[in-house]
């Protein structure tokens, strides 16, 4: 697989060490920065990552900040991007059986090495149950396309 990972300074040496298991577990690993200790804004490297995997050109991204959060933000204002902040292997897998997630989003000051890497290992192997799921998904693909189209979206209550 195709994985795009970025950070900001905070990150840097969380994603040289998940650059590094993502290659070990046999993933080509496309690596969007930050390279230094310099100060950037993180919605820059946010968007790097999340529009490479919204034209296909990875297949997922992974992004790190000091919390994770910012990135979250920043990633989903990319059209076809589902980012979300995983804390733990629970989450990241939910992330992926419910809702599709392709963006990974990771606190690189909040969680020691081990979970980081339980985290990625957990996401990267756990599949879309799709079903009742892939129709939530395609909601809020539509949902995300009459925003962006300024029109405003109603769908029927479901459960």
């Amino acid at each position: 697989m195709r994985i795009a990972i970025g950070s900001d300074h905070r990150g840097v040496a969380a994603r040289q060490r998940l650059a590094g298991l993502l290659e070990r577990l046999g993933h080509e690993v496309v690596d969007c920065g930050s390279f230094g200790e310099d100060a950037v804004d993180y919605p820059d490297v946010a968007a790097d990552v999340a529009r490479r995997v919204a034209d296909g050109t990875a297949e997922r991204g992974i992004l790190l900040c000091c919390t994770g959060v910012g990135m979250a933000i920043a990633a989903n204002k990319v059209s076809g991007v589902r980012a979300a902040t995983c804390h733990d292997e629970v989450t990241a897998e939910m992330s992926r059986r419910h809702n599709d997630l392709n963006v990974l989003c990771l606190a690189a000051e909040m969680l020691g090495a081990d979970m980081q890497e339980k985290i990625v290992r957990t996401w990267l192997t756990t599949p879309f149950d799709g079903g009742r799921h892939a129709r939530r998904v395609a909601k809020i693909a539509a949902l995300e396309k009459a925003c962006g189209d300024g029109r405003s979206l109603e769908t029927p209550a479901t459960h």
